[in-house]
């Protein structure tokens, strides 16, 4: 039984942005909502009237408005969304240019930056006016290999100010991780810092970059941000340039805000790869606007007096998510590094200098947090913090109690689910209701989630797929080099035709709170970073010595981990050594968060008949639990061989 642990103040929920958007709603169509799910049921049975009352209530900024909200409620793949609309995504983040704080920076190196909001418009027309001197044009890609610092952000702005598509990579990922994303959609500028700092080393990226640009002729010119050093030697880079030398000399420029349909692409995002290459995932820049303003302003109740932190890297989409928090003028709080370095308190140290007022990290950080020792409420001053939001993997009853026992008795705690695939939430935080151990509080608004059984029913107080059945204007409008809109069928829509699969086992209660059991197909969430199989099989099977593998994630201490399985080429041992070379190789081609927890060999690999492999299968047998459709493996013998491995239950 789920244990209530906060509720808000009469005086929290009449002040909310929730309550005043449910008031607006209320005039308006003569309803009476005074509760969350009364607001949810409407939101989700009137989709045209609710979305375009978030377009007023968000207040966003078109030269042009809709002729109408959406031209199919019951269609998916495929349903437009504001037609007639014109409008530019970096208006509308670039809407306040006073002299409050926009964007802090803190760099695991101490340094410590500020931009109020009329130094980022400046620092953004800048470098807009050279993207455009160079000839920049709407649907051109412009990406970031960069850490998350401010120039990632005005890069960002600078780019689809002009109606560019952005993307971009964190510098961790090595060399074939870049290629298989950027590889893909051809940029034509490339901006990536000389190099980051993680766990008190000073890490190079450019020797990576001149690899990387030997393999895409497309870009023309890389813009070099000076971070670990003052004046980096980028003589070895084609086409370079340094950011100062970059940017235009002139100040006090208009930015030339380009106006868009409302379905322009804003950015590509990128799948975790489970299959091979990843998905390049297309999303609108009107679609992401107005979903990510909903979810900042209503469920987040963000305010301009706020100070938003989220930790996450440019890699993530959390860091989309929360760079959007600029459109309700809030301040963004960046940090860069490792959370625990020089030690655990690090970002709470932060948090209590910053008067940090809503603190976002991964399920896997508040685990490591339990594991330090650390209570941050008895070693800062948090007063100014009210909201606890938590993503990437489920939160486990024990992160719950240990949020309000260690960090703050009188906070929201808003664990929050969504996707890459739709740079939101479909299950998040609601400002006007309690909190339970380990449960979301709602599904979100607007959001026709339903947990489906096996027949493609909607359960309630059961587990089930996490399933989406009316759109919502964030879906990826297509995928990349997919004319036919195979791929983005085959990902969501081929096992409910018509209703989005997202791929979690979810169960939704009588109240509305939503538990989320983790993923229903094969990818990894160690840490609350998705990584998918496919990309550490790319690595390790092209190592003489090792003939087959296979990757998991196991619960493992409120957390995943990474066990890899290698079945040895004959004449080849898993030695020490052995072991450290498949470490390096992933590290240095993937990423370090790819980097197993646990490498064991195995004497065979289950396949399917038709010769896929079974990552859940043996994810199942570990667990103890039953493997269905036996019948359809290979050589299901084996899934006995994995069942009593005792290296799995060690440390």
């Amino acid at each position: 039984m789920a244990k209530k642990l906060w509720e808000p103040s009469e005086e929290q929920i009449k002040n909310s942005n929730m309550v005043a958007f449910m008031t607006g709603v209320n005039k308006k169509y003569g309803t009476d909502f005074s509760e969350y799910n009364a607001l949810w049921e409407w939101s989700v049975n009137h989709i045209p009237e609710f979305w375009a009352e978030m377009w007023e209530y968000a207040g966003i900024k078109a030269s042009k408005g809709f002729d109408e909200v959406i031209d199919d409620v019951n269609k998916m793949p495929g349903t437009k969304w504001f037609s007639g609309a014109r409008l530019n995504f970096a208006e509308n983040l670039l809407k306040f240019r006073d002299d409050e704080p926009a964007v802090v920076f803190h760099g695991e190196d101490r340094v410590t930056r500020r931009l109020s909001h009329a130094e980022l418009y400046d620092e953004v027309a800048r470098v807009a006016a050279s993207l455009k001197e160079m000839g920049i044009r709407p649907g051109d890609r412009v990406v970031g290999f960069m850490p998350n610092m401010p120039e990632s952000i005005i890069a960002m702005l600078a780019a689809v100010s002009l109606g560019a598509t952005w993307s971009s990579c964190s510098p961790d990922f090595g060399v074939k991780g870049v290629l298989d994303r950027f590889g893909q959609i051809r940029p034509r500028v490339l901006f990536t810092a000389d190099g980051y700092f993680f766990k008190g080393k000073n890490l190079d990226s450019l020797e990576r970059i001149g690899n990387i640009l030997q393999q895409i002729d497309s870009v023309e010119k890389v813009v070099v941000v000076p971070y670990t050093e003052s004046d980096p030697d980028i003589g070895a880079i084609p086409d370079a340039v340094l950011y100062d030398q970059f940017k235009s000399s002139k100040s006090g420029l208009e930015i030339d805000f380009v106006q868009l349909p409302f379905e322009h692409p804003l950015y590509i995002m990128y799948s975790s790869g489970t299959t091979g290459l990843p998905k390049c995932m297309v999303q609108s820049a009107g679609g992401i606007l107005i979903q990510q303003m909903k979810e900042h302003l209503l469920h987040t109740d963000l305010k301009r007096s706020d100070n938003i932190f989220y930790f996450t890297t440019c890699g993530w989409m959390m860091w989309n998510w929360l760079t959007c928090a600029l459109s309700v003028g809030a301040t963004v709080v960046l940090f860069d590094g490792n959370p625990f370095h020089p030690g655990p308190e690090a970002l709470w140290k932060m948090a209590e200098e910053e008067k940090i007022t809503v603190f976002g990290t991964s399920a896997g950080y508040i685990a490591a947090l339990m594991n330090s020792g650390l209570e941050p409420g008895k070693q800062f001053d948090l007063s100014p913090l009210r909201a606890l939001l938590s993503t990437g993997s489920p939160l486990s009853v024990e992160g719950f109690e240990f949020a309000y026992k260690s960090i703050k008795e009188d906070f929201q705690l808003a664990s929050i689910s969504g996707g890459t695939d739709i740079n939101g939430c479909f299950a998040l935080g609601n400002p006007t209701g309690p909190v339970y151990t380990g449960e979301l509080q709602c599904r979100g608004l607007g959001m026709a989630v339903e947990a489906f059984n096996e027949d493609g029913e909607p359960v309630y107080n059961q587990q089930g797929e996490l399933v989406c059945t009316k759109p919502a204007p964030s879906m990826p409008i297509y995928f990349w080099d997919d004319p036919d809109g195979k791929k983005y069928h085959d990902a969501y829509f081929d096992v409910y035709p018509g209703v989005w699969r997202h791929g979690d086992f979810i169960e939704i209660n009588d109240r509305g709170g939503v538990t989320i059991y983790g993923r229903s197909d094969a990818t990894l969430n160690p840490g609350g970073v998705r990584i998918g199989t496919a990309e550490i099989y790319r690595q390790v099977e092209q190592l003489d010595e090792i003939e087959d593998s296979l990757v998991i994630g196991q619960p493992w201490k409120n957390d995943v981990r990474v066990i890899l399985f290698v079945k040895m080429m004959a004449g080849y041992a898993l030695t020490d050594e052995l072991k450290d070379k498949i470490r390096k190789t992933i590290r240095a081609n993937a990423s370090p968060r790819h980097v197993p927890a646990k490498i064991v060999e195995v004497p065979d690999v289950p396949y399917t008949l038709n010769m896929k492999k079974v990552e859940l299968a043996v994810k199942k047998a570990i667990a103890g639990q039953k493997v269905l459709n036996k019948d359809a493996l290979r050589n299901p013998e084996i899934l006995d061989y994995y069942a009593s491995l005792p290296e799995l239950q060690e440390d």
